[in-house]
């Protein structure tokens, strides 16, 4: 399987650097508690000393949404809304080990992350822009389309895994508590992107080792070396 963005992406935006983790023998009851207080505890230290808007790396999103076309205060990157979320209630509803790692680890960086149940992605990820016929479940169960020439995760079957870019993430692929082979995204537009952003994956597939006792295979991309193959033991959808 692959994961990739499309040229049209690189062109727009030659600042970007992605980071993909992919990971497999992800189960539901593995115990991340200490990991998720050292990140949420560089949040809140962060978030002591500005707000999340003026943070560099959210910045960084909020131009990226400007030359989408979108009012980036009414479109939020999903690392702006967790802050936001984070800086108001002090923390973030627990859902799936997995996801409460890769949440705590966007507050710290104020970087988007994105998980995927990579069993419910029919031959790998193109973040590309929509032709509209794509399907988008949303997670009160309705399905969407996205608006042609909007910036979404597709696969080959249609569906839109994520809108917006770094907005708003499907159902159809959320990490459930079956959930066992996982592809993992974290994307960064701000000048210390290439850094930051190295630095987020090798912390995540450290935390993965310590709490699954998994070796996850993993990558930092770039318009040179722009795709990330990776080869899941067996998947229906791919």
């Amino acid at each position: 399987m692959l994961f990739h963005h499309s040229p049209e992406i690189w062109r727009d935006f030659p600042e970007l650097v992605p980071g993909v983790l992919f990971a497999q023998g992800i189960t539901s009851d593995a115990h991340v508690d200490a990991a998720i207080d050292r990140f949420n505890a560089v949040a809140q230290a962060r978030l002591a000393a500005s707000g999340a808007g003026e943070l560099p790396e959210i910045q960084a999103w909020r131009r990226a949404f400007s030359k989408m076309g979108l009012k980036p205060t009414q479109y939020r990157c999903a690392s702006e809304s967790l802050l936001r979320r984070f800086r108001k209630e002090g923390a973030l509803p627990r859902l799936h080990p997995l996801v409460d790692l890769c949440n705590a680890l966007s507050l710290a960086y104020a970087v988007p992350v994105a998980v995927f149940d990579v069993s419910r992605i029919a031959h790998g990820l193109e973040v590309r822009h929509a032709r509209g016929d794509e399907s988008y479940l949303g997670f009160s169960g309705e399905t969407e389309n996205p608006q042609r020439e909007e910036v979404i995760f597709a696969d080959a079957a249609g569906n839109a895994h994520a809108r917006r870019w770094a907005h708003r993430q499907s159902a159809y692929s959320a990490v459930r508590s079956d959930t066992a082979q996982v592809l993992i995204v974290a994307e960064g537009l701000h000048a210390a992107a290439p850094e930051d952003v190295a630095r987020l994956i090798a912390a995540l597939a450290q935390d993965l080792r310590q709490a699954w006792g998994v070796t996850a295979e993993t990558g930092v991309l770039g318009a040179a070396s722009p795709r990330f193959e990776f080869s899941p033991q067996s998947c229906p959808s791919s």
